[in-house]
C-alpha cells in the first residue's frame, strides 16, 4: 500500500476528509478506511449540556453497534462496473425497512449517477466483518452512512482522474453528472467507459473529501423505494421464490407444548407412503416432512401420531408466569417522605412473528452446506449451522435474501438451522417454510413483563424517579450479545450482564426527574424470546408515561404542558410541540373520547405522539366477526427528529408501521399462555391491528433535519405510538390502565388443537368475502 497523500497544512483527517481504498480489481473498486472521531467532535445536535447526564447521553447501543462495525468498514465497497451500473453488496439485511434505497441513495449523491443505475444487493455471510454484518438495533444507517459515501467518494476522485486523462485536461475542470463525467468544454465520457481505465493493479490509499450537506441533491429528498414495483408486481424474490434445484416443500411437526421433543412416532412407514411425500425424517425440533407441495405435507403433518416428551414451559400460564414475575421483582427501597405517583403494569407475550412465514432452502451435501434465508445475523448463522452439521464454518455457505418482514424475528435463524438438520439427514435439498401456528405457537414472543415506576415530587419539583422492569428472559444469543461482550467494559456477572447492559444502553428519561434509577430483573428462560422491535421500550415507556399523566394531574398540570416544561432539550420540546399543534391538543370532545400525548427518545432520535381514541360503547361492543373490537384509535399525528433523513419518504413508512405496531401492543396483539402452550395459532386469533383498528386520520411529520449525521429510526416510532393511545384510554375512561394489552382478558376465539399442530386449511373463504 502507498501511504495517504499529503493535502498540505492543516488537512487532518475531520469531518468531511476521510481516508480511503482503491483495491486492486479489473473495475473501479473503492472502500473506505473509518478512524475513530477526532478529539473534540461535537456532540449530536440538540443533546443539551446536562449536569449529570443519563449513560445514554454518553453512550448508547447505537454507538456500540456503530464501533464494533468501524475496523471492518474497510471490507465493503463499491463497484463501478462497465456498463455504467455501480454495485454494491449490503452487508445488512433488507426485511421492508427500506435500507436498499436509502443505501443506494448515499452512493448515487457522492458519485452523481442516477438511483435507478445503482443496484444494491444482500452480501452473502462474510466471516471476516466480524460485527459488521448484523441488523437491529436501528444501526444500518447509522453505521452505514460514512463508509458508504467514502467508499462512494473513492470512486467518484478516481473517475474524475482517469477522465482528465482521457480528456487531457485537469481533473479540477471536470464534473459528474447523471453518471457522465463533462469538462467546460462539452466533452464527455461516461463512467463505464472509465471503469477499467480507473482501475488499480496495486491497492491504494488515498484521501477524500465528501460532499457537503448544502450541496445534496439525493439524501434527504423524498424517494420511492426502488423495489416498490416488484413488489408489488409480484416480481420481487423472497426465500420461497428462489428455484434451487430439487429443494422440494417440508414443513415440520411440532410438539404440542413449548418445546417439547419428540417420544417416538408410531406411524412413520404409513406416513411415507402418502402421496407425494418424499421423506419423513425426526429431527431435534420434532418430525420433518418433505413432499412434491406444501399441501401434501400439511397432510403429512396432521396424520403423524407422535407421543411427545413434555416441553420447557410445562403446565405453565399466564398466572403462573406472572407470579414468577413477581417474585422476580427487584425491590424499590424505602418510600420516601414525600408524595408519590406509582404504579404497575403488566404486559402479555406477543408474537414476533412477521406476515412472511419463518422460511430457508437448505442444500447439504457430504462436506459442504448451502443455506438461503432472510437473515439479520448470517454470520452467527453460519457459525451455529456449521456447528450443527459437523462442518468447518468455511464449507457453509450462507445467501441472505430480501425478507418480507422482521420485527426482530429474523435475527433468529432457527428454520435456516432445522433445513439444514433435515437436508442434511435425508441428503437432499429441502424448501421449509413453517406454518402459521408455528410461529404463533412455538416461534420467537416478546417477553412477558411488569414494571413498576414510583415518582417522588414536592410542589413543582420531581426529586426521583424509579423504574424495576421484570422480564421473562430475553434471548440475545443472535449476535447483539457478543458486541456487548466485545465491547462493553465490566458486565455484570452472569447472564443477566448482557440484558442489563443492553437495557441500560437503551433507555433514557429524558425528563428532568432529579434522581433517576432504573434496573432490569429477568427470569424464566423456558421460553422463545426475542429482540421484538424496539425490545424493552415500548413496555417501559408507556409504563412510564402513564405515570407522567398521573403525575401532570397531581400537580394540577396539563400532560402536554408538563411534558414540555420537564423535557431536557429544545430538540426533544419541539417534535412534542408539533404534535400538539398538528393535532389540536386540547380540543373539546365527546364524553368517552380523548387525547392522549407521549415522548420517546432513542438512538440520537426523538419522537413524539399525539392519539384520539374512542372508547364509547357503540366502539367498544361494534360487532367484529371471530374477534375483539375495543376502543378505536381514530387520530394519530406523530413527529420524529432523525437529525438527517436520508429518505423522508421511507422515514414516513417507517414511522406508520411503528404507529400500528404500538396501537397492537396497547389494544389488541397478545398471546394466551395455558398449559405450557400459546392459544393463538395463526393471524386469523392473532389481533395485530386490522383495518377495523387502523385510524382514519394519520399524519406523520419529519421535522427538518437538525443535524449532518442519521439518527436511528427503524424501532423509533413504537413506544411512543404505544404510549399515546394508553394515555388516551386512560384520559377516556378515567382509569389508567394497567394491563396490556387492553383487550387481553377477553379470549374472543375458539382455541385450535395442538394435536394435530397445523390446523386445516380454511376452504370457506368465498364465505366471508366482501
Amino acid at each position: 500500500m502507498t501511504g495517504p497523500q499529503d493535502d498540505g497544512p492543516g488537512s487532518a483527517i475531520g469531518r468531511r476528509r476521510f481516508l480511503g481504498y482503491v483495491l486492486a480489481a479489473p473495475t473501479l473498486v473503492a472502500a473506505a478506511e473509518l478512524a475513530p472521531a477526532p478529539a473534540g467532535a461535537s456532540a449530536p445536535a440538540g443533546t443539551g449540556a446536562l449536569a449529570a447526564p443519563e449513560l445514554t447521553e454518553l453512550v448508547d447501543l447505537n454507538d456500540l453497534m456503530t464501533a464494533a462495525a468501524l475496523p471492518t468498514s474497510n471490507l465493503i465497497s463499491v463497484e463501478v462496473r462497465q456498463d455504467g451500473t455501480v454495485a454494491f453488496a449490503l452487508p445488512r439485511a433488507e426485511v421492508g425497512q427500506g435500507i436498499t434505497t436509502s443505501t443506494a441513495m448515499l452512493i448515487a449523491e457522492e458519485l452523481s449517477v442516477p438511483l435507478d443505475r445503482v443496484r444494491v444487493t444482500l452480501a452473502d455471510a462474510r466471516p471476516e466483518l466480524v460485527f459488521n454484518q448484523l441488523t437491529g438495533g436501528s444501526n444500518t444507517t447509522i453505521a452505514t452512512y460514512t463508509p458508504i459515501r467514502v467508499a462512494a467518494a473513492v470512486a467518484r476522485q478516481r473517475l474524475l482522474t482517469a477522465a482528465a486523462a482521457e480528456l487531457g485536461t485537469d481533473a479540477g475542470n471536470l464534473t459528474i453528472e447523471d453518471g457522465v463525467v463533462k469538462d467546460r468544454a462539452g466533452r464527455s465520457v461516461g463512467i463505464g467507459a472509465l471503469a477499467s481505465k480507473a482501475a488499480s493493479t496495486r491497492t491504494e490509499r488515498v484521501s477524500v473529501e465528501l460532499a457537503p450537506r448544502e450541496s445534496f441533491t439525493v439524501i434527504g429528498r423524498p424517494h420511492n423505494r426502488v423495489d416498490a414495483l416488484d413488489a408489488v408486481t409480484g416480481r420481487k424474490k423472497f426465500a420461497m421464490d428462489l428455484d434451487v434445484p430439487d429443494a422440494k416443500p417440508a414443513m415440520v411437526c411440532r410438539p404440542p407444548t413449548i418445546n417439547g421433543k419428540v417420544g417416538s412416532v408410531a406411524n412413520l412407514a404409513q406416513v411415507r407412503a402418502m402421496p407425494g411425500v418424499t421423506d419423513v425424517v425426526t429431527i431435534s425440533t420434532g418430525v420433518a416432512v418433505r413432499a412434491e407441495t406444501f399441501g401434501q405435507c400439511v397432510d403429512a403433518v396432521r396424520a403423524l401420531q407422535v407421543s411427545w416428551r413434555p416441553g420447557t414451559a410445562e403446565g405453565k400460564s399466564d398466572a403462573s408466569v406472572l407470579r414468577q414475575l413477581e417474585a422476580a421483582e427487584l425491590p424499590m427501597g424505602l418510600r420516601p417522605p414525600t408524595p408519590v405517583v406509582e404504579g404497575k403494569f403488566t404486559f402479555y407475550f406477543r408474537s414476533n412473528s412477521a406476515l412472511e412465514p419463518n422460511c430457508a432452502i437448505a442444500d447439504v451435501r457430504a462436506g459442504r452446506a448451502e443455506i438461503w434465508s432472510a437473515l439479520k445475523s448470517p454470520i452467527v448463522a453460519q457459525q451455529a449451522i456449521a456447528a450443527k452439521l459437523g462442518l468447518p464454518a468455511g464449507k457453509v455457505t450462507v445467501h441472505v435474501t430480501e425478507g418480507g418482514g422482521s420485527f426482530g424475528r429474523k435475527l433468529f435463524f432457527d428454520a435456516a438451522l432445522e433445513a439444514a438438520e433435515m437436508s442434511q439427514k435425508i441428503g437432499k435439498p429441502v424448501k421449509l417454510m413453517w406454518h402459521r401456528a408455528d410461529d404463533s405457537r412455538q416461534g420467537r414472543t416478546h417477553p412477558m413483563a411488569t414494571s413498576r415506576v414510583r415518582v417522588a415530587y414536592l410542589g413543582d419539583t420531581v426529586l426521583s424517579y424509579k423504574q424495576r422492569h421484570t422480564s421473562v428472559s430475553t434471548d440475545l444469543g443472535h449476535g447483539l450479545g457478543e458486541i456487548i461482550t466485545a465491547l462493553a467494559a465490566r458486565l455484570p456477572v452472569g447472564d443477566i450482564g448482557f440484558a442489563q447492559t443492553f437495557f441500560h444502553l437503551s433507555q433514557a428519561t429524558s425528563y428532568r426527574f432529579g434522581a433517576v434509577s432504573r434496573l432490569l430483573s429477568e427470569t424464566d428462560k423456558g421460553f422463545n424470546t426475542g429482540s421484538m422491535r424496539n425490545v424493552y421500550s415500548p413496555d417501559v415507556t408507556c409504563a412510564r408515561e402513564l405515570i407522567v399523566d398521573q403525575l401532570a394531574a397531581r400537580m394540577g398540570k396539563d400532560p402536554y404542558r408538563f411534558r414540555r416544561d420537564f423535557l431536557q432539550d429544545d430538540r426533544s420540546r419541539a417534535v412534542l410541540a408539533k404534535v400538539a399543534e398538528a393535532g389540536n391538543w386540547g380540543r373539546s370532545m365527546a364524553p368517552g373520547t380523548a387525547q392522549g400525548i407521549a415522548f420517546h427518545a432513542e438512538y440520537k432520535s426523538v419522537s413524539a405522539a399525539l392519539v384520539e381514541i374512542d372508547c364509547r360503547p357503540a366502539t367498544v361492543d361494534r360487532p367484529i366477526r371471530d374477534g375483539v373490537a375495543g376502543p378505536r384509535v381514530t387520530k394519530v399525528v406523530f413527529a420524529v427528529d432523525v437529525g438527517l433523513a436520508v429518505n423522508p419518504r421511507g422515514l414516513e413508512a417507517q414511522m406508520m408501521g411503528c404507529v400500528m405496531d404500538g396501537i397492537a401492543l396497547a389494544l389488541t396483539s397478545s398471546l394466551h399462555l395455558r398449559d405450557g402452550h400459546f392459544l393463538e395459532a395463526s393471524w386469523d386469533n392473532y389481533f395485530y391491528t386490522r383495518q377495523w383498528n387502523t385510524p382514519p386520520e394519520l399524519q406523520v411529520i419529519v421535522m427538518p433535519s437538525t443535524s449532518d449525521q442519521p439518527g436511528g429510526a427503524g424501532e423509533l416510532g413504537v413506544a411512543a405510538s404505544m404510549a399515546a393511545v394508553a394515555c388516551a384510554y386512560g384520559r377516556a375512561t378515567g382509569t389508567m390502565p394497567t394491563s396490556f394489552p387492553i383487550n387481553h382478558g377477553t379470549l374472543s376465539f375458539t382455541p385450535k388443537p395442538t394435536v394435530p399442530p397445523i390446523p386445516p386449511s380454511p376452504t370457506d373463504g368465498l364465505d366471508h368475502a366482501r
